[in-house]
Protein backbone atom coordinates (compact mmCIF):
# COMPACT_ATOMS: atom_id res chain seq x y z
CA UNK A 1 0.00 0.00 0.00
CA UNK A 2 1.67 2.80 -1.46
CA UNK A 3 0.73 5.24 1.33
CA UNK A 4 1.26 3.30 4.25
CA UNK A 5 4.84 4.27 5.12
CA UNK A 6 4.33 7.79 4.71
CA UNK A 7 0.93 7.56 7.01
CA UNK A 8 3.49 5.87 9.92
CA UNK A 9 6.32 8.20 9.17
CA UNK A 10 4.28 11.47 9.64
CA UNK A 11 2.11 10.05 12.65
CA UNK A 12 5.36 9.16 14.43
CA UNK A 13 6.60 12.78 14.37
CA UNK A 14 3.04 13.80 15.57
CA UNK A 15 2.71 11.09 18.14
CA UNK A 16 6.34 10.21 19.40
CA UNK A 17 5.77 7.59 22.38
CA UNK A 18 1.93 5.84 21.86
CA UNK A 19 0.54 4.39 24.60
CA UNK A 20 -2.86 3.02 26.16
CA UNK A 21 -4.51 5.56 27.70
CA UNK A 22 -5.80 2.69 29.91
CA UNK A 23 -4.22 2.55 33.67
CA UNK A 24 -3.46 -0.78 34.89
CA UNK A 25 -0.51 -2.73 36.65
CA UNK A 26 -1.14 -6.64 35.63
CA UNK A 27 -3.00 -8.07 32.34
CA UNK A 28 -6.10 -8.96 34.39
CA UNK A 29 -6.35 -5.04 35.41
CA UNK A 30 -5.99 -4.64 31.57
CA UNK A 31 -8.35 -6.85 30.43
CA UNK A 32 -10.88 -6.11 33.54
CA UNK A 33 -10.14 -1.40 32.21
CA UNK A 34 -10.76 -3.28 27.84
CA UNK A 35 -13.90 -4.65 28.52
CA UNK A 36 -15.04 -1.16 30.81
CA UNK A 37 -14.18 0.67 27.55
CA UNK A 38 -16.62 0.20 25.83
CA UNK A 39 -18.58 2.29 24.64
CA UNK A 40 -17.06 4.11 27.35
CA UNK A 41 -13.63 6.96 27.40
CA UNK A 42 -10.70 5.51 28.58
CA UNK A 43 -10.24 8.39 31.71
CA UNK A 44 -13.80 7.46 32.72
CA UNK A 45 -12.41 3.97 33.18
CA UNK A 46 -9.38 4.89 34.75
CA UNK A 47 -11.76 7.24 37.33
CA UNK A 48 -14.10 3.63 38.06
CA UNK A 49 -10.90 1.60 37.68
CA UNK A 50 -8.75 3.42 40.32
CA UNK A 51 -11.30 2.72 43.12
CA UNK A 52 -12.35 -0.49 42.09
CA UNK A 53 -8.80 -2.07 41.83
CA UNK A 54 -8.18 -1.00 45.46
CA UNK A 55 -11.03 -3.16 46.55
CA UNK A 56 -10.88 -5.84 44.17
CA UNK A 57 -7.79 -6.25 41.35
CA UNK A 58 -7.36 -10.11 41.01
CA UNK A 59 -9.58 -13.10 39.79
CA UNK A 60 -10.24 -14.28 42.99
CA UNK A 61 -11.38 -10.53 44.55
CA UNK A 62 -13.46 -10.42 41.57
CA UNK A 63 -14.80 -13.34 41.83
CA UNK A 64 -15.82 -13.40 45.31
CA UNK A 65 -17.51 -10.06 44.81
CA UNK A 66 -21.52 -10.22 44.30
CA UNK A 67 -22.41 -8.95 41.10
CA UNK A 68 -24.48 -6.30 42.39
CA UNK A 69 -21.33 -4.70 44.26
CA UNK A 70 -19.35 -4.72 40.90
CA UNK A 71 -22.59 -3.29 39.14
CA UNK A 72 -22.11 0.01 41.87
CA UNK A 73 -18.06 0.23 41.12
CA UNK A 74 -18.62 0.49 36.95
CA UNK A 75 -21.98 1.99 37.24
CA UNK A 76 -20.34 5.23 35.60
CA UNK A 77 -19.28 3.32 32.56
CA UNK A 78 -22.32 2.69 30.95
CA UNK A 79 -23.92 -0.89 30.47
CA UNK A 80 -22.88 -1.76 33.89
CA UNK A 81 -25.15 -4.83 34.40
CA UNK A 82 -24.06 -6.53 30.90
CA UNK A 83 -20.06 -5.84 31.91
CA UNK A 84 -20.50 -7.05 34.97
CA UNK A 85 -21.69 -9.72 34.10
CA UNK A 86 -19.07 -10.66 31.52
CA UNK A 87 -16.16 -9.84 34.02
CA UNK A 88 -18.04 -12.02 36.54
CA UNK A 89 -17.80 -14.76 33.75
CA UNK A 90 -14.94 -13.84 32.32
CA UNK A 91 -13.04 -14.29 36.14
CA UNK A 92 -14.55 -17.99 36.03
CA UNK A 93 -13.26 -19.15 33.32
CA UNK A 94 -9.68 -18.05 34.52
CA UNK A 95 -9.91 -19.28 37.48
CA UNK A 96 -11.30 -22.28 36.19
CA UNK A 97 -9.79 -23.19 32.98
CA UNK A 98 -6.80 -20.95 32.80
CA UNK A 99 -5.22 -21.12 36.81
CA UNK A 100 -6.32 -17.54 37.12
CA UNK A 101 -3.81 -16.32 34.54
CA UNK A 102 -4.67 -14.17 31.63
CA UNK A 103 -4.01 -16.24 28.15
CA UNK A 104 -1.19 -14.66 26.22
CA UNK A 105 -3.03 -15.99 22.72
CA UNK A 106 -6.17 -15.06 20.74
CA UNK A 107 -7.30 -18.11 20.72
CA UNK A 108 -7.81 -18.34 24.51
CA UNK A 109 -8.94 -14.76 25.37
CA UNK A 110 -11.81 -14.80 22.46
CA UNK A 111 -12.76 -17.59 24.33
CA UNK A 112 -13.42 -15.25 27.55
CA UNK A 113 -16.55 -13.71 28.03
CA UNK A 114 -17.33 -10.29 26.79
CA UNK A 115 -13.76 -10.66 24.74
CA UNK A 116 -13.91 -10.19 21.12
CA UNK A 117 -11.03 -9.34 18.80
CA UNK A 118 -10.56 -5.86 19.55
CA UNK A 119 -10.62 -6.92 23.18
CA UNK A 120 -7.79 -9.54 22.60
CA UNK A 121 -5.84 -8.08 20.53
CA UNK A 122 -5.82 -4.98 23.07
CA UNK A 123 -4.74 -7.02 25.60
CA UNK A 124 -2.31 -8.85 23.57
CA UNK A 125 -0.45 -5.76 22.27
CA UNK A 126 -0.49 -4.11 25.91
CA UNK A 127 -0.28 -6.48 28.55
CA UNK A 128 2.04 -8.88 26.93
CA UNK A 129 3.87 -6.90 24.46
CA UNK A 130 2.89 -9.38 21.81
CA UNK A 131 1.58 -8.55 18.08
CA UNK A 132 -1.63 -7.33 18.21
CA UNK A 133 -3.87 -4.67 15.90
CA UNK A 134 -6.81 -3.74 17.72
CA UNK A 135 -9.75 -1.95 15.86
CA UNK A 136 -12.03 0.14 17.52
CA UNK A 137 -13.72 3.08 16.35
CA UNK A 138 -10.97 5.69 15.91
CA UNK A 139 -8.66 2.94 14.33
CA UNK A 140 -11.59 2.15 11.96
CA UNK A 141 -12.43 5.99 11.15
CA UNK A 142 -8.88 6.84 10.65
CA UNK A 143 -8.10 3.44 8.29
CA UNK A 144 -11.49 4.31 5.79
CA UNK A 145 -10.58 8.23 5.95
CA UNK A 146 -6.94 6.73 4.90
CA UNK A 147 -7.43 4.23 2.46
CA UNK A 148 -5.83 1.63 4.26
CA UNK A 149 -8.76 -0.18 4.46
CA UNK A 150 -12.34 0.51 2.72
CA UNK A 151 -14.19 -1.75 4.51
CA UNK A 152 -17.26 -0.89 6.86
CA UNK A 153 -16.53 -4.10 8.98
CA UNK A 154 -13.73 -3.65 11.64
CA UNK A 155 -12.74 -7.31 11.52
CA UNK A 156 -12.09 -6.68 7.69
CA UNK A 157 -9.92 -3.74 8.54
CA UNK A 158 -8.36 -5.70 11.01
CA UNK A 159 -6.98 -8.15 8.34
CA UNK A 160 -6.23 -4.90 5.99
CA UNK A 161 -3.88 -3.38 8.20
CA UNK A 162 -2.33 -6.32 9.44
CA UNK A 163 -1.45 -7.53 5.86
CA UNK A 164 -0.28 -3.82 5.06
CA UNK A 165 2.07 -3.25 8.25
CA UNK A 166 4.87 -5.58 9.47
CA UNK A 167 3.84 -7.84 12.85
CA UNK A 168 6.48 -6.73 14.89
CA UNK A 169 5.01 -2.75 14.62
CA UNK A 170 0.86 -4.02 14.89
CA UNK A 171 0.33 -3.01 18.40
CA UNK A 172 2.25 0.67 17.92
CA UNK A 173 -0.14 0.99 14.83
CA UNK A 174 -2.71 0.27 16.86
CA UNK A 175 -2.02 3.24 19.23
CA UNK A 176 -0.37 5.18 16.57
CA UNK A 177 -4.10 5.61 14.49
CA UNK A 178 -6.39 4.97 17.92
CA UNK A 179 -4.57 8.62 19.44
CA UNK A 180 -5.03 10.26 16.14
CA UNK A 181 -8.25 9.28 15.91
CA UNK A 182 -9.20 10.53 19.19
CA UNK A 183 -7.69 13.73 19.25
CA UNK A 184 -6.91 15.20 15.73
CA UNK A 185 -8.90 13.22 13.28
CA UNK A 186 -12.19 13.13 15.12
CA UNK A 187 -15.10 12.15 14.00
CA UNK A 188 -16.92 15.39 14.32
CA UNK A 189 -14.90 18.58 13.29
CA UNK A 190 -11.40 16.80 12.85
CA UNK A 191 -8.27 19.04 12.51
CA UNK A 192 -7.85 18.91 8.68
CA UNK A 193 -6.50 22.50 8.46
CA UNK A 194 -3.26 21.44 9.96
CA UNK A 195 -3.48 17.75 9.04
CA UNK A 196 -0.21 16.75 6.87
CA UNK A 197 -2.80 13.61 5.04
CA UNK A 198 -4.72 16.32 3.39
CA UNK A 199 -4.12 15.12 -0.10
CA UNK A 200 -4.55 11.30 0.34
CA UNK A 201 -7.72 11.59 2.85
CA UNK A 202 -11.45 10.71 1.79
CA UNK A 203 -13.11 13.13 4.05
CA UNK A 204 -10.86 16.08 3.27
CA UNK A 205 -11.68 15.43 -0.18
CA UNK A 206 -15.26 15.63 0.03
Amino acid sequence: MKNAQFIYDELKKLIPNPASELNFSSPYEMLVAVILSAQCTDKRVNEVTSVLYKVANTPEQIDAMPQEELEKYIHACGFYHNKARNIKLMTKQLLENFDGRVPDNYDDLISLAGVGSKTANVVLACAYSLPGLAVDTHVHRVSTRLNLSTSSNPLVTEKDLKSIYPINNWGEVHHLLLLFGRYYCTSRNPKCAECKFQSICNYYSK
